[in-house]
């Protein structure tokens, strides 16, 4: 299934309509679907590399907004729907251990972990069961989310071609070490 689903988004890099793709791909991601915007964004900058920013920037806010709409579903929806989608994907033990760490700390692991391959749903989902509030949701996820996309987007745009095979095959080594230096900077901030 997830073969097919790959096959099917990298088809929608290569279409006329790719810029619409991406937003919805970015868009579903963030609440349900299982395949990362970064499938089709890869291709599009490369194929078009001075359009970097513009597809950073697509992916951003239509991930933001889909992870709205996950906030929502953990809020409002959880016993139907949430639940329904965490089981999906295998991620019950996870979501019980973030759930009681988002009550105290929901800013910081949105800030932390939205910059990573990890499944973003199981943030917003959590984030809105736990009843974080909106606004600092929304705040943290717009950080996270334009590192992710916008440190891809600046390595394809600076790099090209050799990058996008060790983007996708580190990607998650990227996005760690980057987050390992953005935490090791607000701890240097709070130690001065």
């Amino acid at each position: 299934m997830l073969k097919r689903l790959y096959d099917w988004t990298m088809a929608k890099a290569a279409s006329k309509n790719a810029t619409t793709w991406l937003a919805g791909v970015s868009f579903a991601e963030s609440s349900f679907f299982p395949i990362p915007p970064d499938i089709l964004m890869v291709p599009m900058v490369l194929a078009n590399r001075q359009a970097a920013w513009r597809i950073a920037t697509i992916c951003t806010l239509a991930s933001v907004v889909g992870g709205v709409a996950g906030y929502m579903i953990g809020f409002f929806l959880y016993e139907t729907i949430g639940r329904v989608v965490i089981d999906f994907y295998h991620l019950d033990a996870q979501f019980e251990t973030l759930r009681h760490t988002f009550v105290e700390y929901g800013a910081e692991i949105l800030i932390i972990k939205g910059m990573t391959p990890i499944p973003y749903k199981l943030l917003t989902i959590t984030a809105g069961v736990a009843k974080l509030n909106i606004w600092v949701f929304i705040g943290a996820s717009i950080l996270s989310r334009a590192i992710r996309f916008y440190l891809v987007a600046a390595l394809l745009y600076w790099f090209g071609e050799p990058v996008r095979a060790f983007i996708e095959k580190r990607l998650t080594l990227v996005t760690t070490a980057f987050a390992v230096a953005l935490i090791g900077g607000f701890l240097a901030i709070k130690l001065i």
